[in-house]
């Protein structure tokens, strides 16, 4: 499908994926970065064809020029603060951008579909967070929302502004989306914390691996994948929420064991060290999704199963310089 597609978050893991897979498919796209975005070498060296306009989600006038000069038939909001550690430290920050921020775009697009009466459509990136201390396992797109971080609660107000837009006429849809992860994910997360520091331990660069919640548990699949998800619940007749997930959950020590296997190392406790002061004040339960709906209305599987992805992670890392994201 031919479109004009305007990707917020375009930098980051998910944006980037997004960017290669509307390309390929013949779309044109913008992206919205920040002035001295860090991100923007790496994602032009990938995808040169990118339009890239500066902008914030703090700010509506900035958003409103972009969403004008991009003139989008889609719109993919995947920026904000990504991290639920960060949220707990700043969280008044976490719900002007994830929250506010959703909603500044939201009527952006709306105000812009008014304008010209060509029909945009939208996808916000929601999270599993959004369920929080959920009493039943797995979760679906009826499960009550009962988030239990800073972030989390900015996700679900964003979550259910998406369905107040939906019934202002903005085919708008909320992919809730469990943990997924790639080679490009920043360190700054325990996935890649974990296949980065086995990739180095296994080099001899390092000696130790230090972890908070061994027993933390969540839904883990592939990035390119769940970006293929989001293209495919924007192009579907309906808009509607989704959850997209592998339905299968593994813990944080799970994924360690995993990631020192691939990398030659049986005995991986002796590596690892917890580390209460990583543990977050209060832990979602337990993560895992139901994803029956995106695979009955949209025809979407994961394709990596939890080893695999495991796999490619610590390959990456053994063979990508420390303290960088393999591109």
């Amino acid at each position: 499908m031919s479109a004009t597609c305007l990707v917020t978050g375009i930098t980051g893991q998910d944006g980037g994926y997004l960017a290669e897979q509307l390309l390929a498919g013949g779309g044109s796209v913008h992206g919205l970065v920040h002035e001295g975005d860090p991100g923007v070498t790496d994602l032009l060296a990938r995808c040169p064809s990118v339009v890239l306009h500066i902008g914030d989600l703090l700010d509506g006038a900035s958003l409103a020029a972009v969403v004008a000069a991009a003139g989008p038939d889609e719109v993919y909001n995947l920026a904000g603060i990504s991290s639920v550690a960060f949220s707990w430290e700043q969280p008044v920050l976490t719900a002007d951008v994830n929250a506010l921020g959703a909603g500044r775009l939201l009527e952006q697009v709306w105000q812009q579909q008014e304008r010209t009466g060509r029909p945009v459509r939208f996808v916000q990136a929601s999270s599993a967070e959004i369920f929080g201390d959920a009493e039943v396992a797995p979760q679906d797109e009826s499960t009550p929302l009962r988030p239990t971080s800073p972030y989390g609660a900015a996700k679900a107000y964003a979550h259910h502004l998406v369905g107040v837009y939906r019934g202002r006429g903005l085919h708008a849809v909320s992919a809730i989306l469990y943990n997924h992860e790639s080679p490009r994910r920043p360190a700054t997360f325990v996935t890649r914390k974990i296949t980065q520091g086995a990739a180095l331990i296994a080099q001899g660069r390092a000696s130790e691996l230090v972890l908070g919640n061994l027993d933390a548990r969540r839904d883990w699949g592939w990035a390119p994948d769940y970006v293929d998800a989001l293209v495919r619940a924007a192009r579907h007749q309906d808009a509607s929420d989704y959850v997209i997930a592998t339905g299968q959950a593994h813990s944080v020590r799970d994924f360690a064991v995993a990631a020192f296997a691939r990398a030659g190392i049986a005995d991986w406790e002796r590596h690892v060290r917890v580390d209460p002061t990583l543990v977050r004040p209060v832990d979602a339960a337990v993560q895992v999704g139901d994803a029956s709906r995106a695979r009955t209305r949209l025809g979407w599987e994961p394709t990596v199963d939890f080893a695999e992805l495991v796999g490619r992670m610590v390959d990456a890392d053994l063979t990508t310089e420390p303290g960088r994201a393999t591109r």
